[in-house]
């Protein structure tokens, strides 16, 4: 059967699902194609199950600190079965509204099968074979993993299946220390295992204070984290052996959560004349590929791998294939958030990234244990850290806090819009509240960037008043 549509959308993960959803709204007759699950790894493997997981882990976790909130009770026992069970609920739910019964109801011509070109406007999906005006490719990565001697014959899990496992191990040992790696390693290790993390680098790309910060957490809870070659894995009986140059390291379970790599294997590619590497989909900064009407998204392009930009993205590139006039690919400003018990949040530039940048630049840092709610929870460690410009412009910032990830939204839009301090510290914030930090620590930095100007000196002296110095920067 042939089918001719305005526009195909190849992959049904959050990137597909939002560019196929916006497409139907503009009444474009679009079809998405998934070969294996609408919703993707972010549904599956990804965001709802690790968030699930880590909510449990948690909760045992908060049984553990209770009696510091003088309520005493029993030690946590952890039922890996009905862990499991809660993960799988939640992913349930969230599949409820991406079920092709539904998009089809939206008007989506969703088809379940592997999709692959046959000619620049051509391809085929099962028994299918659909013509288009236009296409988006947004299919994805999938786990990388590293050419360690003897690790491709032992068992292994990756992020698409330990969401699978229901036994809780005695010592789980974590290959790579990326985001994945020391999520999970900080949920395995408060649900009762113990946990050890091996690789070359710990969280290469974060800020080096969230970075020492983040390892500091870990190893306080008990993780053990070495940084060093792996030269080879291997099983006794049923043991994992990690032998690397410091010593040997032994468990019962293993992930791998080196990396991901994107999915242009099986497409048919070459067939439409697209441009592509092992790196990934090449596209312009309008997310078009060198075939004018093709277009790609999120994952599959090879660089920053967040759900969240991979639906902006595809939003985007539906825009520029159907509507007059063309919106970039890449926004100013994208978050990034590790949801470590602190979570810890990010936008912009580092603090040497600024530096190499634009030379001298101001670091303002507000302490979280100078927050009355961080306090009043409990939970006063992390910090707010901003790089801003000489005039208050802000350049980037590092949340380190329990709800980093709703916190650092403010800082988002403020780089967007090329907003200063001044403007975030003149907006009233309700207290007491983990937000109320961002006021802080630019209402500190707006009132002595005023004291130290010229106008500041001169209103000061006319009022007879002596200003204090209190500086939130370095």
């Amino acid at each position: 059967m042939t089918t001719t549509h305005d526009i195909v959308v190849i992959g049904g993960g959050s990137a597909g699902l939002t560019g196929a959803r916006f497409a139907a709204r503009l009444g474009a007759r679009v079809a998405l194609i998934e070969k294996n699950r609408l919703g993707g790894d972010c549904t599956w493997t990804g965001c709802v199950p690790s968030k699930a997981l880590l909510r449990a882990a948690k909760a045992a976790h908060g049984v553990r600190k209770a009696g510091g909130f003088g309520i005493d009770v029993p030690a946590p026992s952890v039922d890996m079965t009905r862990v499991r069970a809660h993960v799988m609920g939640a992913v349930g739910a969230v599949y409820e509204g991406e079920r092709p019964e539904v998009l089809r109801e939206e008007g989506i011509d969703v088809v379940l099968a592997p999709a692959r070109f046959t000619g620049s406007h051509t391809l085929e999906a099962g028994d299918r074979t659909l013509t288009a005006r236009r296409f988006v490719v947004c299919t994805g990565a999938r786990p990388s993993i590293p050419p360690i001697p003897g690790l491709a014959d032992v068992p292994y899990l990756t992020h698409e299946t330990i969401f699978e496992n229901e036994h809780l191990p005695r010592h789980l040992i974590v290959l790579g220390a990326g985001v994945i790696g020391v999520e999970l390693a900080q949920a395995y290790r408060r649900l009762g295992a113990d946990v050890s993390m091996l690789a070359i680098e710990f969280l290469p790309d974060a800020d080096p204070d969230v970075r020492d910060f983040a390892r500091g957490r870990l190893e306080e809870e008990g993780v053990r984290v070495l940084l060093a070659p792996i030269d080879s894995v291997e099983m006794d009986g049923s043991e994992y052996v990690v032998r690397c140059p410091d010593g040997v390291d032994r468990g019962d379970m293993m992930l791998v959560a080196t990396g991901r790599r994107p999915n242009v294997d099986g497409l048919g590619l070459e067939a439409a004349g697209v441009d592509y590497s092992r790196q990934g989909i090449t596209a312009d900064r309008y997310l078009r590929t060198n075939v004018g009407h093709i277009y790609a998204a999120g994952d599959v392009l090879g660089g920053l791998q967040f759900t969240h930009l991979a639906g902006w993205q595809c939003f985007q590139a539906v825009r520029n294939a159907l509507l007059p006039g063309r919106s970039p690919g890449t926004p100013r400003a994208i978050p990034s958030v590790i949801f470590l018990d602190p979570e810890i949040a990010s936008v912009g530039l580092s603090e040497d990234e600024a530096k190499e940048r634009h030379g001298d630049v101001l670091v303002h840092r507000w302490p979280m244990s100078d927050l009355d709610r961080a306090l009043t929870d409990g939970e006063p460690d992390g910090f707010v850290k901003v790089v801003a410009r000489a005039n208050g412009r802000i350049l980037g910032a590092s949340i380190v806090a329990t709800r980093a990830g709703e916190m650092i939204s403010e800082f988002v839009l403020a780089i967007d819009r090329g907003f200063g301090l001044s403007e975030l510290a003149t907006s009233v914030h309700a207290y007491p509240t983990w937000s109320s930090a961002v006021q802080q620590v630019a209402s500190v930095e707006a009132t002595d960037r005023f004291l130290a100007s010229r106008l500041g000196r001169l209103a000061l002296r006319l009022s007879g008043l002596r200003a204090h110095a209190h500086r939130a920067h370095e």
